[in-house]
């Protein structure tokens, strides 16, 4: 018979006041038999098999939109990107970024016609193209995932596309109906999407840009939203829209495995367009299936569960907690790339040439809202990658004495890679162009801009607030981008000069002789004596914030000039944008594509923010500059597209309508375990290209998660030394009552 530790009886004759006693001193005993588990006791995942093939990740934010009509933000890319498949896709390992056929067989060659639909040839002046026309082939044996929508019952008639209420009554999530089905894929379910970005009621936000050059697409869009109102005024609102029923000259079906787009003019940068989700297919089954009634009140919808030919399918919605994608079973398997750059081999991002992906069987995301969590669960082994923020920078990172960027000692202890990519973004602090102090093309607005320019020292700022994790810019065109010069051929004069191999930002001095040369000696007025005064508007608040714009007033009171700080909420801001009130600003621009039209649009006359609400923040305007842009814009990337980008990154560094600011880098760090590591800050669907082995994380995790028992057991003998007496007192008391 067991007994009572504390007082050799059986538990069943031990009194209440003994009871606890008891537990104290077993709770030592009992302790380390969990330890010897092979799960950690902080597994945030106590469903999931060690050694299963998961790829484990976070998200910060609730994915808004997952219908690719309408996402347009990285949070939801993260998602649909690996459950879509437009045409095309950047190649993961080339480096600069280029294209290459996803679900097209080969890259579409554009076809120029005139306005009598006569073909010209390439060489053709853009002032005689009238339209540019690409034929797609997209590959054959391309299906579906499963899904209720495409499911079809013994007749073949489409199962689910009739529901009544009471068919409905039990159905809570996707996973409720009782089968599902698939199809091939074929060059209509392409044109069906391009409809639906047409559609008024999609609200697809690149809509008004397609307008402009998909022929035809303006006049769909009217059409439909004329039929979309007559349908309400019958009370059939929110019904089906067959778009199959209406034509759209812009886009067309050829065959099964062959469809057309045909533009206005020349665009060679639509085939960008067409490596986005915006242009992946869409069965019409989809659209048929979600718009029956009852469907949006229980969030069965394109924005809550995609149907996609991708390399995944999302098995799990659960956006305030987590998202699972698992493997489609109906992907018919992509070759990983068989050639990179030249140290991609050396780096093993070629070990696994030609093997089908993906090579994940699922991958789980939890949503994480603060920074430190996440990165104390990525040190843990319980997510396999992770970016660095600021607090966690100094435990990740070593700099060097010379300025050198490495992995601290903790990382390289654990295994821990990092890698460093140059992001296609540019940061920058813009002029008001429409001001009377510092904007305008005169002389002495000029000076005064080029002052500033050198006086606000980005090196200082990017080591201070970005860890160095940022390249000064010398012009709008950050590196991956064609147009991007390295080294002295990519100097700014106006702010730099070069020496010993780097670029040295010019003296103070220079800026001080500028400045006066503007009419202001030492940053003041001579007719008043008094200071310049320049007024910069924000609407970032916070600690953070002060800490940067203190440092930014500092910059300018080098010179002498005083900077007012004017912080506003977002909508105020925007309408001081809008009306051309605001004199100094940041900004920032991240690449939608990769070309540098997408960099130089941002300081087209037409553009200007005050005149068009255009992207043209900065209200720049120079006509030689807008009239090498409209030649640019249409060329092929060679010798003579680069000299004219050449001449107009020199007018704007001359003209100086931006302080050019930064390219941000991003630092990424992977556990050992994790494969295919390589950045790609274009393509958003790198899911299927990674790998990870399941074994070492499931070491590692054990290593780095031992339970720290001995603080529990001193504790428990504290409380046990103190509880014994106290129970052995409290007995005593207890027989002299009794005698």
């Amino acid at each position: 018979m067991s007994r009572c530790l504390a007082h050799r009886r059986a538990p069943a004759a031990c009194r209440p006041a003994c009871r606890p006693a008891c537990r104290l001193l077993l709770l030592p005993l009992l302790l380390p038999a969990g330890g010897c588990t092979e799960r950690p006791w902080n597994d945030p995942y106590p469903s999931a098999p060690p050694l299963a093939n998961i790829l484990y990740d976070s998200f910060t934010e609730r994915p808004k939109h997952l219908d690719p009509a309408r996402a347009y933000s990285a949070d939801e890319y993260q998602f649909i990107a690996q459950i879509y498949e437009p045409p095309l896709q950047y190649h993961f390992l080339h480096r600069p970024y280029r294209l290459a056929p996803l679900a097209a067989a080969e890259m579409p060659v554009a076809e120029y016609l005139d306005e009598q639909g006569r073909p010209l040839p390439a060489s053709a002046p853009p002032e005689r193209i009238a339209y540019s026309r690409y034929r797609i082939r997209i590959r054959e044996g391309i299906r579906y995932q499963p899904h209720p929508a495409l499911a079809r019952d013994a007749a073949g008639r489409l199962r689910f596309h009739r529901l009544r209420a009471q068919d409905l009554r039990d159905i809570h999530a996707l996973a409720d109906f009782p089968a599902s089905g698939s199809r091939e894929l074929n060059a209509g379910d392409y044109v069906y999407q391009v409809k639906r970005l047409a559609h008024p009621a999609t609200h697809s936000p690149i809509a008004g840009l397609l307008s402009r050059y998909i022929v035809g697409f303006r006049e769909l869009g009217e059409t439909l939203g004329k039929e979309a109102r007559r349908l309400a005024a019958e009370g059939e609102a929110g019904g089906f829209q067959d778009l199959r029923r209406h034509e759209l000259e812009g886009a067309r079906q050829v065959d099964r495995y062959r469809y057309e787009i045909t533009l206005h003019g020349r665009y060679p940068q639509f085939l960008y367009w067409l490596a986005m989700p915006f242009f992946s297919p869409m069965p019409w089954e989809a659209e048929r299936f979600y718009a029956q009634s009852g469907m949006q009140e229980r969030n069965l919808a394109l924005d809550w569960y995609p149907l996609g030919t991708g390399p995944f399918l999302l098995a799990e919605n659960n956006p305030n907690r987590r998202m699972v994608l698992e493997r489609n079973p109906n992907f018919r398997g992509e070759p990983y790339p068989a050639e990179g750059e030249p140290e991609d081999r050396g780096r093993g991002f070629l070990a696994d040439a030609g093997r089908p992906m993906p090579f994940l069987d699922q991958a789980i995301y939890t949503l994480e809202k603060e920074a430190i969590p996440a990165w104390s669960k990525f040190l843990q082994g319980y997510y396999d990658a992770s970016g660095i923020v600021s607090d966690s920078f100094d435990q990740a990172i070593e700099v060097g004495d010379r300025g050198g960027i490495g992995l601290s000692e903790e990382m390289r202890a654990r295994g821990i890679g990092l890698l460093v990519a140059v992001t296609p973004s540019s940061y920058y602090m813009g002029f008001n162009m429409r001001d009377p102090v510092v904007g305008g093309r005169g002389e002495r607005a000029r000076r005064l801009r080029h002052a500033v320019a050198i006086a606000v020292d980005y090196e200082e700022y990017v080591s201070i607030f970005l860890n160095g994790r940022g390249i000064v810019a010398q012009g709008p065109i950050p590196p991956g981008i064609f147009g991007y010069l390295e080294g002295e051929r990519g100097l700014n004069p106006v702010t730099h000069y070069w020496r010993d191999g780097a670029a040295r930002r010019r003296p103070l001095e220079d800026a001080r002789r500028l400045l006066a040369e503007a009419g202001y000696p030492e940053g003041r007025d001579p007719a008043t004596g008094r200071p310049l005064v320049l007024y910069f508007d924000t609407v970032a608040r916070g600690p953070d914030s002060k800490a940067r714009y203190d440092w930014l007033g500092k910059q300018f009171a080098k010179l002498g000039i005083q900077l007012v700080v004017r912080g506003t909420d977002y909508n105020r801001f925007r309408e001081k944008m809008r009306q051309g009130t605001a004199q100094l600003f940041q900004w920032g621009w991240n690449a939608d594509y990769p070309d540098p039209e997408n960099f130089l649009f941002l300081l087209y006359g037409p553009h200007a923010k005050v005149d068009s609400q255009g992207e043209n923040s900065a209200n720049y305007g120079n006509p030689e500059f807008d009239r090498l842009f409209d030649r640019m814009r249409d060329m092929e990337n060679g010798p003579q597209r680069l000299e004219i980008i050449g001449q107009m990154t020199d007018l704007v560094r001359h003209d100086a309508p931006w302080l050019w600011g930064f390219h941000p880098k991003a630092f990424s760090l992977h556990h050992a375990w994790y494969g295919n590591a390589k950045p790609n800050l274009m393509a958003n669907n790198t899911l299927k290209y990674r790998r990870v082995n399941p074994e070492l994380r499931t070491q590692a995790r054990q290593r780095w998660n031992r339970p720290l028992l001995w603080p529990v057991l001193a504790l428990a003998a504290l409380l046990a030394a103190v509880a014994v007496p106290a129970v052995r007192l409290h007995r005593a008391r207890e027989r002299a009552v009794a005698r």
